[in-house]
């Protein structure tokens, strides 16, 4: 098997550690939940409102934001985008009551829109096609550790310097990427000075071809006419319920149900992410391996089907358990599972999208943010309304078993093509 060349190393670095920011930021306010709600006086459903408003924003400008990155490049807007989203990370801490977090958060959300979108075209235009699931593999991994590491240190974090400090550095450590993004990265492989010959060529020659005919810029309504499309949203929606969970109402469920102290939820609730960075590199994996066997239409269902079994053996198994070990052992398969499905997912949506990969990733995405949002709001109104969480876990699992049946019929040899 050949080995990365170092361009594009560095490149799946700079990516990996965007992700591992993108998460730390956003779980960031899981773990300041007790903080925020003392401080402004919010409850439990004023909470997942402030939750579901990141997930609003975030789904609502994934399409645009994906037109954008296909239209402008990966390397304007990411680095706008980061810019923006660190912003808004450092001003939640000027929040004062329940509509200014709403509006900060929600902004938040919108500005972080682009991030995946923007990878998955840089993607496309750097990498092989028989690379790219093990890529994104890679690169979401890094937002399941960077999750996992915001619980328990951004916990710490808190403790140490107060939660409106907290988000003001984690502001500051996003700038600083951008500003590397901007200088180092350029959106091809033909721009980049700094590639050797023997690696470009090697890129030119087994990326994914370019039909010359075919234009960047695909309308929604043309998206929305392939029954692919509609088929990855739906399954990518289901994926996303379960695993939203985890960085809204996981840490806070723990450490209400067995009384666990802040840091000792934060390591608790950090082991279901940990478990999903295991699940991308290992289906990351997977989906490279059939694809080189010959099984292109296999290497996208086979991970996924696999993942979202487990998302169901996972959720209905922690219902059983009655201590915090046995529970987050089958939360960590659930979500194991659930992001098991995101290199088959993703690597889909560059198949199937091409140029327009940022568009047809961003409305994937969209969906799958709906399903976010919905999460950071059923799980506290289902838990007020039949005093019990068994409600969502099972919505969760009759969610996974729909995305079984969605992968079943989807095609990644049937491209979206502009009308």
């Amino acid at each position: 098997m050949r080995k990365l060349i170092p361009t594009r190393v560095l490149l799946v670095s700079g990516t990996f550690l965007l992700s591992l920011l993108l998460y730390i930021d956003r779980a960031c306010i899981s773990a300041a939940k007790v903080p925020i709600s003392e401080s402004l006086g919010f409850n439990d459903k004023q909470m997942g409102w402030v939750l579901s408003a990141f997930a609003l924003g975030y789904a609502l400008f994934q399409t645009p934001a994906g037109m954008l990155a296909d239209r402008l490049g990966p390397r304007k807007i990411l680095t706008t985008i980061v810019i923006l989203w660190s912003a808004f990370t450092a001003l939640t801490s000027a929040a004062w009551n329940f509509v200014s977090m709403l509006l900060v958060r929600f902004l938040f959300g919108a500005s972080e829109a682009g991030a995946f979108p923007g990878i998955s075209r840089a993607v496309y235009s750097w990498y092989p096609i028989k690379e790219r699931g093990l890529v994104t593999g890679i690169n979401f991994s890094g937002s399941r550790l960077g999750a996992a590491f915001a619980l328990p240190l951004v916990a710490w974090l808190i403790h140490a310097t107060g939660w409106r400090s907290t988000f003001v550095i984690l502001g500051i450590i996003g700038i600083l990427w951008s500003v590397f993004w901007y200088f180092w990265f350029r959106n091809t492989p033909e721009e980049h000075k700094g590639i050797s010959e023997e690696e470009k060529a090697y890129i030119i020659k087994n990326r994914q071809q370019i039909n010359e005919s075919e234009k960047a810029g695909i309308k929604i309504g043309t998206m929305l006419k392939s029954g692919n499309m509609w088929l990855a949203m739906l399954q990518y929606f289901a994926s996303n319920f379960t695993f939203f969970f985890t960085l809204t109402w996981l840490f806070p469920h723990l450490q209400t149900k067995y009384s666990l102290e802040i840091v000792e939820a934060g390591f608790y609730a950090s082991a279901p992410l940990i478990g999903g960075a295991l699940g991308n590199w290992f289906s990351g994996w997977l989906v490279d391996v059939i694809f080189k066997k010959g099984n292109w239409k296999m290497s996208r269902r086979i991970p996924a089907i696999i993942g979202f079994m487990l998302v169901i053996i996972g959720l209905i198994g922690s219902l059983n358990m009655e201590s915090v070990n046995g529970a987050v052992l089958f939360l960590t398969l659930a979500i194991f599972g659930a992001d098991m499905t995101l290199s088959p997912s993703w690597s889909f949506c560059v198949d199937i999208g091409r140029r327009n990969s940022g568009a047809v990733s961003g409305t994937m995405n969209m969906a799958g943010n709906l399903g976010s949002f919905l999460t950071a709001l059923a799980f506290p109104y289902l838990q007020a309304w039949t005093g019990s969480e068994e409600p969502f876990f099972y919505t969760g699992a009759a969610l996974a078993l729909v995305a079984i049946m969605s992968w079943s019929f989807i095609h990644p040899d049937k491209p979206i093509l502009n009308d």
